[in-house]
């Protein structure tokens, strides 16, 4: 017999999960459908987004070699009726205090901090370089995890270093970077450039580093086609740029500078932006969505 989300004790909210405590050893992770732009959870959902979060992550963490933090599939009994497909059960973990970026182009906010000192995280990089520039090698590039509302501030490796120790530092600069050649090689084999990516990790009660959070989703991380790639150029993505740049429009009417809350996104923009969604998780994972929806209903 299924639970209900009534059984479980909620934990958190962020921008996009919901977190539930299911026992002293697993949570429930659940993936809603809200969007996020400028560090604003926009009053608009996009359709499908969790499912897609949820069957995208999945997807990796069956392909990827490393330690993650599953707890069962994504029919597991202990998820809820009413949040199948776009919930999981997960390991309780000791999270650690830094999101894990890894850059293998150059673009957003690691392109504005190499025009203004020509580094990255403190990393000196090669003269001219542009928009959308392939990195001579991936670079490890932390952040530190920021509340809603607040923007993630790019940090010096040194910086990890001090908080986790250098041994723990190294170990996870290491783990980032083979994940992200692992899941670049992944998607190059389905006519993706995986631009960069997020990753978020925990320590077991046997303090081992395991992966966890969500995994190379469009929320965290920058997929471009290859076929269309041309240095120079800011690339189109199927990640929420869509979103960002009808808000920041003249069309929305609204300015990020403003203070106010940004406007309901139109049907157009929402239907957009939940095909851009759908179509990543259908190019990387070569499977039809309905068909990961059928598996969870």
């Amino acid at each position: 017999m299924r639970a209900e989300l009534s059984d479980y004790t909620h934990l958190t909210a962020g921008k996009v999960r919901e977190i539930y405590e299911v026992d002293d050893s697993t949570l429930l992770m659940v993936a809603s459908d809200r969007i996020s732009a400028y560090d604003y959870v926009l009053d608009t959902e996009i359709p499908d987004k969790g499912r897609v979060l949820t069957a995208m992550s999945c997807w990796y963490f069956d392909n990827l070699d490393f330690p993650n933090h599953l707890a069962g599939g994504p029919d597991d009994q202990r998820i809820p009726e009413d949040v199948l497909g776009r919930a999981l059960v997960t390991k309780k973990l000791k999270m650690l205090p830094f999101e894990c970026v890894a850059r293998g182009y150059l673009t957003g906010s690691g392109l504005k901090e190499y025009r203004e000192t020509g580094t990255v995280c403190g990393i000196e990089l090669p003269e001219g370089l542009t928009e959308s520039s392939r990195l001579p090698e991936p670079i490890f590039t932390p952040a530190t995890k920021a509340d809603l509302g607040d923007h993630d501030e790019n940090v010096a490796f040194e910086q990890v270093v001090e908080k986790l120790g250098e041994q723990r530092a190294e170990e996870l600069k290491q783990a980032t970077l083979d994940l992200y050649t692992q899941a670049a090689e992944l998607a190059l084999a389905h006519g993706l450039i995986l631009a960069d990516t997020k990753f978020e990790f925990g320590l077991d009660d046997a303090g081992h580093l395991v992966l966890a959070d969500e995994v190379l989703t469009p929320d965290s991380s920058r997929y471009w086609p290859l076929k269309d790639y041309k240095e120079g150029v800011a690339q189109p993505s199927f990640d929420k740029q869509y979103v960002r740049d009808w808000l920041t429009s003249p069309k929305s009417g609204w300015s990020k500078d403003s203070g106010a809350t940004p406007p309901p996104l139109p049907g157009s923009v929402i239907e957009a932006t939940r095909q851009r969604y759908i179509e990543a998780y259908e190019i990387v994972s070569g499977d039809k969505f309905g068909d990961w929806i059928g598996t969870c209903v």
